[in-house]
């Protein structure tokens, strides 16, 4: 049976959606997945890689910036925390200078990759004991 254009619609704007967001590999399961079935499950996965659910690959790319940070020799990551929220890493917790603040935004960004992240981090001063 040949799809409606409205049924077309819908497969073609859930695969942009999904390739715009820069999730390929979700972008051709959504594709798959609504080329097979295009009914209310097609959309409830639109809806969910719109809004930016994707638990999987926010884990990911939060140990992805972990390691990184934890990996640099020149950098201590005892009192920072990684998160993702809503598509962004987020640092918080504190560092002992501005160096270390300027160290760890630069780690995280280049972990990240096109990600924004952003910046919770204090400056403790006094140093390390």
């Amino acid at each position: 049976m040949k799809p409606s254009s409205k049924e077309r619609s819908l497969n073609i704007g859930a695969y942009l959606v999904a390739l715009a967001c820069g999730l390929g590999g979700i972008a051709a399961q959504v594709h798959a997945q609504t080329a097979a079935e295009p009914n209310s499950r097609s959309e409830s996965i639109a809806a969910s890689v719109t809004q930016g659910t994707n638990q999987p690959a926010d884990e990911a790319l939060k140990s992805r910036v972990k390691t990184a940070l934890h990996s640099d020799p020149y950098f201590y990551d005892a009192h920072v925390t990684v998160s993702v929220d809503k598509g962004s890493v987020v640092l918080s917790g504190f560092v002992y200078s501005d160096w270390d603040l300027r160290d760890a935004l630069r780690i995280a960004r280049k972990a990240a990759g096109n990600i924004p992240v952003i910046d919770n981090l204090s400056i403790k001063v006094g140093g390390r004991r």
